[in-house]
């Protein structure tokens, strides 16, 4: 028969929960990781959302319109996490002489995910960056309230 103390030596289990937590640990941090990168990036887009429609509506109020105030309005409210901001700022006013003239700014930059770039590190081949770009009109506000059609 065998003995209480030679089992209890056999089916010793005192380091299986620490070989657990030391497999199941990066999984766990990449799982929580994932929604967090993501959240930053759908964050950095809203906050490049907000600056375009700020300088836009700077651009609307400003008579002369100045493409360079309202271009550097809106990279000063552009959120660091985004790489290489461009942006660009334009009057619509070509056409019909009652036309309506709008502003119209484009902003574009990458946010570069930082999960991807580990990934990287590990030797496969992803796509570490994200391509953001936002878009904003407003109605130009120095001219006639009747002016209806869009100008080109």
């Amino acid at each position: 028969m065998l003995n209480n103390a030679f089992l209890s030596r056999i089916f010793n289990r005192k380091g299986q929960s620490i070989v657990e937590i030391s497999l199941i640990t990066p999984i766990l941090l990449v799982a929580l990781y994932i929604p967090a990168d993501f959240g930053v990036a759908f964050l950095t887009a809203h906050l490049t959302q907000n600056a375009v429609r700020e300088a836009a509506r700077i651009g609307s109020v400003t008579d002369p319109f100045v493409s360079a105030t309202v271009r550097s309005a809106a990279i000063t409210r552009m959120p660091a996490a985004l790489a290489s901001p461009t942006v660009t700022a334009t009057l619509h006013a070509a056409g019909a002489a009652n036309c309506a003239k709008f502003v119209e700014v484009v902003a574009q930059g990458n946010y570069n995910y930082f999960l991807y770039q580990l990934i990287k590190l590990l030797g496969f081949n992803v796509a570490s960056t994200q391509q953001i770009t936002r878009t904003s009109r407003m109605r130009y506000e120095f001219q006639p309230s009747n002016n209806n059609t869009p100008c080109t």
